[in-house]
């Protein structure tokens, strides 16, 4: 199939790519492929909007009914310690960490809508249809993509219904992914993008929805807590978001950059809901949605160059978070904005696509990420340092300190020897405020057809148990958070089934042995509004 441009994942940053290429010139043929069941159904953030790239791409949202609604009212900063917790004055915040003017949405809601106005200009979408392989031409340079082979076994035979895959061509190819693109890992190899940048940061996402009674909500609060029951050491916060419908957002965020490797970041964030600060606005309630995402966190130092010959690197594929304002969503729409008009310029006018590149540091999303560069990697020196850093760095300095920090490590070196770092007890889930990966992973609606070919690639079968397994104490079985893998009878079992697509294990996995791939068209989890 022949297209103008073919765009991979519709997320904020893909669905905008397409509408604004369509806004620009509507003769061209533009169609998205999206591994999810549906749009939205692998979308998930926090999420408190900024809405300045949805300025720009539909200056009427509004009006045209976006599900962009409850406006922050109120904000709160907790430091958390067991016990206790201070209460930190909102105007000593720095201005990036300010929501005032944002609004608290369901970033997969908003997705589905904004694929409403794509369709509406003509854009095509194919919902569970992976792309899982690049197609190059002769010279090397990106032809398209290729969907993945339906109704295969696990062994790779063709099972009855089975459906060849498709190759979808194009002047230019948009890579719009989310974290860890797979097919974005394989391009940045190839085409040697991250080439004298800083090795790339992340952090794992959890997120819960809640139903609460009357008296524990209050819409438009927007609460964020460092501290407990995170040791100094270890990157993390939480998220507390009051949205519409009596529903309260909360999440937990942990660097994968941690180095005990017997913490587990699923636990922690069930811990961290005990606190009696937290639970009070839980208790009674219902917990009635749950998932996980990795998020890209190195800022700057590691954005890899985002375009090469025939294609382009785009939102969080890239690494477009702006990690201390907690936002992603408008960074990537407004890389999808350039992305779009760049493309045009490219089949219009002949320009080279790296004329992306020079589009994108004039922008006000490059300012952003500029004015942030120094926060993430301050924390490597423990959270209080890091907060004194950030504070001089964002409040006094506006982000312009006459230096750049570096990251020095990739999250999978961090890691020390299970020997010698404290083992960390984690009480039972109560079934009231905390709980097991089994019931929520039950709440994501994962579902993956039976009898398919794994999608989680070990390059060494033995490596688990006979390297991982001594050294680490095998450390997938804490790092998922939901319980893919597991050691029974001293062998590495991948329980794929239950994969909502996080790729933590394809980011923190010591010795890179395990990778991620596109499974089966409309696997995964499916999320509701999350």
């Amino acid at each position: 199939m022949e297209y103008d441009v073919v765009i991979v994942g519709a997320g904020p940053a893909g669905l905008s790519t397409a509408i604004k290429i369509k806004q620009l010139d509507s003769n061209l043929n533009v169609c998205i492929l999206e591994k999810g069941s549906e749009v939205g159904a692998h979308i998930l953030s926090g999420n408190v909007f900024e809405t300045k790239a949805l300025d720009e791409l539909l200056p009427q949202w509004k009006e045209q009914g976006a599900p962009v609604k409850t406006k922050v009212s109120k904000e709160r900063f907790l430091f958390l310690g067991k016990n206790k917790s201070l209460n930190w004055p909102t105007w000593l915040l720095p201005s990036v960490q300010k929501n005032h003017k944002n609004y608290i949405i369901s970033l997969a809601n908003l997705c589905r809508w904004l694929a409403e106005q794509a369709e509406k200009l003509g854009v095509e979408i194919f919902p569970g249809f992976p792309a899982s392989e690049i197609l190059y031409r002769e010279d090397g340079s990106v032809k398209g993509v290729a969907t993945l082979d339906m109704g295969l076994d696990k062994d790779g035979n063709k099972k009855e219904g089975y459906q060849e895959g498709m190759e979808l061509h194009a002047k230019v190819t948009v890579f719009a992914e989310g974290c860890r693109g797979h097919l974005g890992k394989q391009l940045i190899k190839k085409y040697n993008l991250d080439k004298e940048k800083n090795p790339q940061q992340y952090g794992i996402g959890f997120k819960e929805i809640w139903k609460v009674n009357d008296q524990q909500h209050h819409e438009g609060l927007v609460m964020h807590t460092a501290g407990w029951p995170l040791d100094n050491k270890t990157y993390g916060g939480s998220f507390v978001y009051h949205a519409e419908n009596k529903q309260v957002y909360i999440g937990y965020v942990i660097g994968l950059d941690y180095k005990n490797p017997h913490l587990s970041p699923f636990d922690e964030f069930q811990r961290f809901k005990t606190h009696k600060d937290i639970q009070k606005t839980l208790e009674g309630g219902k917990r009635i949605a749950f998932g996980a995402r990795a998020l890209i966190e190195g800022g700057i130092q590691s954005l890899p160059k985002m375009y090469m010959p025939g294609a382009l690197l785009i939102g969080c594929d890239a690494g477009t978070l702006n990690m201390p304002k907690i936002k992603g969503s408008h960074t990537a729409m407004k890389s999808g904005i350039i992305a779009a008009e760049t493309i045009i310029e490219n089949i219009k006018n002949k320009k080279d696509l790296s004329i992306y590149e020079e589009k994108f540091k004039k922008s006000w999303a490059y300012k952003e990420l500029y004015a942030a560069r120094n926060v993430k990697p301050s924390f490597s020196w423990g959270l209080i340092l890091g907060i004194i850093f950030t504070g001089l760095d964002q409040i006094l300095f506006r982000g312009k300190m006459p230096f750049t920090l570096k990251h020095k490590h990739a999250d999978h070196e961090s890691l020390k020897l299970a020997s010698q770092m404290p083992k960390i007890e984690y009480p039972k889930p109560d079934g009231k405020i905390t709980f097991d990966k089994t019931s929520s992973v039950y709440l994501t609606g994962t579902n993956h057809a039976e009898n398919q070919p794994v999608h989680l690639r070990l390059k060494d079968s033995n490596l688990p148990i006979s390297y991982t397994l001594q050294k680490y104490d095998e450390p997938a079985q804490r790092y998922c958070p939901v319980g893919v893998y597991e050691i029974q009878e001293e062998k590495f079992v991948i329980n794929s089934q239950n994969c909502i697509h996080c790729k933590t294990c394809d980011i923190k996995e010591p010795s890179q042995n395990i990778t991620w791939v596109a499974p089966e068209g409309g696997g995964g989890p499916r999320y509701g509004n999350m």
